[in-house]
Parts: C-alpha cells; sequence; structure tokens
C-alpha cells in the first residue's frame, strides 16, 4: 500500500533517531537535542548515557512518581499539555476550539456501534505531548483492557498550529484505540495519536502491533487482560497525543484547557 508522505519522512527521521553514531558524536546528539528543545533531565539520566536518540525520546524514570492511591481518582497517563477538555455533544468532540471532529469516524468500523453511542454526551480530555515531555505513558485509572484496534492512517504533526488549520486530523492520522471498562463497569477509550517523526507507538502488551510500517491494522480482543493504575504501558517515539474519551458520568474532570499536567497528577474523579 502506498503511503503518505509524512509516514515516508517518519520512517527515514526514525532511522537515524535509532542509529548507533559514535559515542563523541551521540553524545553531541543527544546533549543538542536537550538543549534545543529545553528538557528538564532532573528525573532521568544523563544525556550522554543514551545510546541514541531514541533511547533518549523513551527514556524510563529514575524513581517512580508518587500518585493518589484511591481507586476514585484518575490520573494523567503522560506528561503533557491539555490542549482540549469538554463534553461529547452527540459523537463531536474538540480536536481544538472552534473544529471538531467525529467521534464515531475517530474510533473506527472495529469499535461496535453500541459502545459508541454509549460515549455520545460523556467527556474528553486531549493530552498533547511535545518533543520536550516525558514521552511514555501509564495507565491512568484500574482498568480491564477487552479491544485494542490499530487503525493505519497519516501522520500529520499534532501540535497547536497544526490542529487549527488542519480539519479531521485525528482522524486521519494513524492511531491505536484502546477499549476499557473502569471496575464498576464504565466504558471509556484511551486513543493513541500518532504523529511526524519516528511516528512509532509501542503497547507493551500487544506486540503484535507494529506502528507506521508498510503493513499495519489489526484488532486485538483479550478476555483477562488488567492493567492497574500507573503502569507502564508503552511509548511515543518523539511527542503526540492521547485522547480520553469517557461515557457520560464516569469522570468529573479537574484540568483546563492549557494547563500542563505531569504522570500521576490527579486529573478527575471518577464515578
Amino acid at each position: 500500500m502506498k503511503q503518505h508522505f509524512t509516514s515516508s519522512l517518519s520512517r527515514a527521521f526514525g532511522r537515524f533517531a535509532s542509529r548507533k553514531h559514535s559515542k563523541k558524536f551521540q553524545n553531541l546528539i543527544n546533549r543538542t537535542y536537550v538543549t534545543m528543545m529545553g528538557l528538564d533531565m532532573s528525573d532521568f539520566n544523563a544525556p550522554e548515557s543514551y545510546s541514541t536518540l531514541n533511547a533518549l525520546f523513551t527514556r524510563h524514570l529514575n524513581t517512580p512518581r508518587q500518585f493518589a492511591m484511591n481507586p476514585s481518582l484518575m490520573i494523567s497517563p503522560c506528561d503533557s499539555l491539555i490542549t482540549e477538555v469538554g463534553t461529547i455533544q452527540d459523537d463531536r468532540a474538540l480536536q481544538i476550539k472552534g473544529m471538531s471532529y467525529r467521534v464515531d469516524d475517530f474510533l473506527g468500523a472495529d469499535i461496535s456501534s453500541e459502545n459508541k453511542r454509549r460515549i455520545h454526551g460523556g467527556e474528553f480530555i486531549n493530552f498533547y505531548l511535545s518533543p520536550r515531555d516525558y514521552h511514555r505513558y501509564h495507565v491512568p485509572l484500574d482498568m480491564q483492557v477487552t479491544k485494542v484496534v490499530h487503525i493505519p492512517g497519516k501522520l500529520y504533526p499534532v501540535n497547536i498550529p497544526t490542529l487549527k488549520r488542519k480539519i479531521d486530523l485525528f482522524i486521519e492520522n494513524e492511531r491505536v484505540v484502546l477499549e476499557c471498562f473502569t471496575t464498576h463497569g464504565k466504558l471509556f477509550y484511551l486513543v493513541l495519536v500518532g504523529a511526524l517523526n519516528v511516528g512509532k507507538m509501542e503497547v507493551s502488551f500487544e506486540p503484535n502491533i507494529q506502528t507506521n510500517t508498510t503493513f499495519g491494522g489489526g484488532v486485538y480482543e483479550y478476555e483477562n487482560l488488567h492493567l492497574q493504575k500507573g503502569d507502564d504501558f508503552g511509548c511515543f517515539q518523539m511527542g503526540s497525543t492521547i485522547i480520553f474519551l469517557g461515557e457520560k458520568g464516569m469522570i468529573e474532570s479537574d484540568v483546563m484547557v492549557g494547563s500542563s499536567v505531569r504522570f500521576g497528577q490527579t486529573v478527575g474523579r471518577v464515578f
């Protein structure tokens, strides 16, 4: 299948980012990236310790983050900027202020119409990870995953300038849709949205998912897959976006558009 130029560009950058250069040159690459992007490395190893630029992108925390263990509190799955938050009106949510998209199309054909209807009127939160952010993502609350859908697509940038000018960007971009349930049976979705540069999204519990390839796509179903709040379940290999979509009455969010959040920070109350 012929891929969009954004995917080809991202694969080319990915090859560079995954290559091990000489120690001296790799140190220069890493230090330059940290300086240019303004990375805060206080929670991580020194830039020189990472063998590739990709290893720096996907770095692990040195010390586990503390978060509220109360099961009724939802935490941020990542370090990010809240670009939008609000109510799903019928089946439409905001990509950015003044520009909406159809949630039913975003979730794709492999999510049942019944479950799509369940989130109409619910809440959404858009978490944007910039290239300077910690790139790993974590489980926001105790949950059961029943289905994962990999939807191939383009890899447009997901920064605010592009969100403002590109209609249906979230629907066009490659994404991985996680269908989840709370311990009380409330339905919600976590959607990983790919972006320009590298374009790889890892899902640790499903290694068959290979994003930004010349093949791809697939549906994976599970009977007994339970994840605990705070679990690391993968990473973006560069900045991107996580979209939370929850059924009506599931969550009362406690974040505002334009606020920065960190993984582990409480972002809402679950009912």
